[in-house]
């Protein structure tokens, strides 16, 4: 089984995406072809989209951009629509998408996981499902998928794995970690935001700061 894996990231280097993506593929390597493509600036070439059109299984990882999808990632997707007009290809196609955000809630991703559902339909492509996963930046901590706060990621990896190997489709997944609201918006502010600002000479008390408003 040829499966394409599509890396929606705009980030040139590592990101919650790519993470995403190899989290994934120890569940469906054996005996599938697999094939990684990086979308952000650059965009694919020609015989990339003729690949992509006769794959068996397609995985968009991206990440939430306004709770829909990068306008990168939507453009490769408009192109491979066009090249499915004029080349049908795999007429089985089946499309499944791994969509992170930083907010806690994973349920933010629904509007983002329908857009593609609905893109499938205009392609001729089946749509398998989606998992939204919340509070991205929790990613790359250092515990075993499936274990503490990464539980109901692997849990949501195995379900989309068996829906991979067996190309069917499934119920959407939207999780968030297993890990107190709190606790992430704590660690999200105090670690992550003040770290930040103080990398950019900003102090923390700057982050609340109003902006000021132009007289007309």
């Amino acid at each position: 089984m040829k499966i394409a894996l599509i890396n929606g990231s705009p980030k040139g280097g590592p990101s919650n995406s790519g993470l995403l993506l190899e989290k994934l593929k120890p569940f469906i390597t054996e005996s599938n072809e697999l094939t990684s493509y990086r979308v952000n600036v650059q965009q694919l070439k020609p015989e990339q989209y003729r690949e992509l059109n006769e794959a068996d299984v397609m995985v968009l990882a991206f990440p939430l951009y306004f709770d829909a999808i990068p306008s990168h990632l939507l453009r490769m997707m408009v192109e491979l629509e066009n090249h499915r007009q004029n080349e049908p290809g795999n007429p089985n196609l089946i499309v499944y998408a791994l969509i992170n955000n930083g907010f806690y809630e994973g349920h933010q991703c629904t509007i983002a996981a329908d857009i593609v559902s609905n893109w499938c339909s205009r392609c001729g492509f089946r749509f398998g499902m989606a998992v939204g996963n919340g509070a991205g930046e929790m990613l790359d901590i250092k515990v075993p998928l499936g274990k503490g706060p990464l539980k109901n990621l692997g849990t949501a990896m195995t379900q989309l794995s068996t829906a991979i190997l067996t190309q069917s489709s499934a119920k959407s997944l939207f999780i968030q970690p297993n890990f107190p609201r709190i606790l992430w918006r704590l660690s999200a502010t105090y670690f992550f935001w003040h770290r930040q600002a103080k990398q950019n000479g900003l102090r923390p008390k700057d982050l609340r700061k109003q902006p000021v408003q132009q007289d007309r």
